[in-house]
């Protein structure tokens, strides 16, 4: 029903913005113009609840894996190749929709002012950005880059604490993220009114040449899904666990079914468990453990999905990605590609942090939440495809034992 609403808020923006530009109707003009603070309000409430809310769920993720030390054989292989697989996903998304630019109209956006711009200047520039001095002073500056840094380094000291201790903190730091929650949702539910007072007007600026720039992303982000899964995902499948294209996808059918139309991850878990025990032949070990963390660490899809947003808003609002700064700007996707929200387009909210950090105006989010319905279901397919891939991967790595197919239900996680 959300998406639904928000799509309308799109929708009422474009069609009083093209109205406003095809006609210069002075009354259309004035109901774009003066929709303004609508979304600036709604885009404050957006900045004002992200910093908090990655935080806290940066620190329960993280100081829910417990010691470092004790990950075992299964834990630091998966996790390694959850953060490494996710680097040629960024890649991918931002190349792609560099030569998807081609095709985008001329629009320009307002300039940015010249004192938002950062100053980072290379990779060496940001790493030495993401140690803050003062964690306080970046979080009341708002750089959140070094913040989400200083927190998964404090939650990972606060996975050798003892049991007690580390689980008080833990449930004080799950309490303050559902709080954080509940208020993204409210603000969420603003959002038709929010789009609106900003599509209006940037319609009005640039008709249809905007509308013509987000199809072409969509049809990038599509493109670039589909490199990621053929080139990336079914080679290692291929070369490493000896699975065909072919039985991959009619193995997976039931979960790529299931995150396609609920866009939900968390939905596709049960059927991902079945398939990938008793169709694919992974362990009930690798499965439960790997399927659940997977659904909560890993959405390549949506890291892709992010590094082509933020590569398409630079255009869009004439911020330069010259080469010497896209190390960088790989790197801080790809920490806010760690952070996931159990919230509606939790890809689109949480990029805010790394638009900040390149100068990209946060307002242009406006413009992905209206049209995300129909990325959301491409990215969230292909992030249960990467689950389930990476399962496969480290059983036949480990060497686990794999299962003899039954009819007897494999074991679901209680939620």
């Amino acid at each position: 029903m959300l998406n639904k609403v928000i799509t309308l808020g799109l929708v009422l923006g474009l069609l009083v913005g093209l109205g406003a530009a095809m006609t210069g109707n002075p009354v259309l003009h004035a109901i774009a113009r003066e929709s303004a603070p609508l979304g600036k309000i709604f885009i404050n409430a957006i900045k004002m609840v992200v910093i908090p809310l990655v935080v806290s769920i940066i620190f329960v993720s993280v100081a829910r894996l417990g010691d470092p030390r004790k990950l075992g054989k299964i834990g630091g292989m998966t996790l390694a190749f959850y953060w490494v697989s996710l680097i040629p996903a960024i890649v991918i998304g931002m190349s792609v929709m560099k030569l998807g630019l081609r095709f985008t109209p001329d629009i320009e956006m307002p300039p940015v002012e010249a004192t938002t711009l950062p100053k980072l200047q290379s990779i060496t520039d940001f790493l030495v950005s993401l140690v803050p001095p003062n964690p306080f002073a970046a979080a009341a500056d708002g750089a959140i880059l070094p913040l989400i840094v200083f927190t998964a380094l404090v939650a990972a000291a606060t996975g050798t604490l003892p049991q007690e201790r580390r689980e008080r903190m833990i449930t004080a730091a799950e309490d303050i993220s559902e709080a954080l929650i509940k208020l993204v949702w409210w603000i969420l539910y603003t959002a038709p009114i929010g789009i609106f007072g900003l599509i209006a007007p940037a319609t009005a600026l640039l008709g249809w040449g905007l509308l013509q720039s987000l199809g072409i992303f969509i049809a990038s982000v599509f493109v670039g899904l589909v490199i990621l899964v053929v080139f990336v995902f079914l080679p290692l499948l291929l070369f490493i666990a000896k699975i065909r294209p072919l039985q991959f996808f009619k193995s997976t059918m039931g979960a790529m079914s299931v995150a396609f139309s609920t866009t939900s991850t968390a939905a596709a878990i049960p059927i991902s468990l079945e398939e990938t025990i008793k169709k694919l032949g992974v362990s009930d070990t690798v499965a439960n453990l790997l399927i659940p963390l997977g659904a909560s660490m890993y959405r390549p899809g949506s890291a892709l999905f992010q590094g082509a947003a933020i590569v398409f808003l630079a255009d869009l609002y004439g911020v330069p990605i010259p080469i010497s700064t896209a190390g960088a700007v790989i790197l801080a996707t790809f920490l806010v590609s760690l952070t996931v929200a159990p919230v509606p387009s939790s890809s689109v909210v949480t990029m805010a942090p790394a638009l900040d950090a390149i100068g990209v105006p946060v307002a242009g989010l406006a413009f992905m939440l209206g049209i995300d319905r129909i990325p959301d279901m491409m990215r969230t397919t292909v992030n249960v495809l990467g689950q389930i891939t990476a399962a496969v991967l480290i059983n036949t790595k480990t060497e686990v034992p794999k299962n003899i197919s039954s009819d007897d239900d494999p074991a679901v996680p209680s939620e």
